[in-house]
């Protein structure tokens, strides 16, 4: 029997993207990356464990800030190279600005607009 693991189809670096998806809204929250280690951890502790490149070392979501991400369904897309999470957010602030979304800007007439509000200061959060 392959290990689960296996069937991912991993880069040069060892990494798959992972997209954050609210469970119940269906809005995408927020994008990162997952290496073997951090997608078996997710799958073992129910809670999205990410690899943060710029630290170089595993990332619970929410450690720091208490945003918690309980994983409701992994997913695998077609080509076996992006990872889908679907996810309850704790607290409802999945980026670090304090917004529920990463994606808080949006494209109009040539230019990029935030359209998401800050839900807590981002200095509340991270002491």
């Amino acid at each position: 029997m392959s290990d689960w693991l296996d069937e991912i189809k991993w880069d040069a670096d060892g990494l798959v993207p992972a997209i954050a998806q609210d469970a119940d809204s269906g809005r995408v929250l927020m994008f990162a990356w997952m290496n073997r280690e951090s997608l078996r951890l997710s799958a073992e502790e129910g809670r999205a464990v990410y690899w943060s490149r710029s630290r170089a070392k595993l990332w619970r979501k929410g450690e720091a800030s208490g945003h918690v991400q309980r994983i409701k369904e992994m997913r695998l897309d077609c080509d076996a190279d992006v990872v889908l999470l679907s996810i309850e957010q704790v607290g409802g602030i999945a980026c670090h600005t304090g917004r529920e979304s990463c994606f808080y800007r949006r494209f109009e007439d040539g230019r990029w607009v935030e359209t998401d509000a800050v839900l807590k200061n981002p200095d509340e959060i991270y002491t």
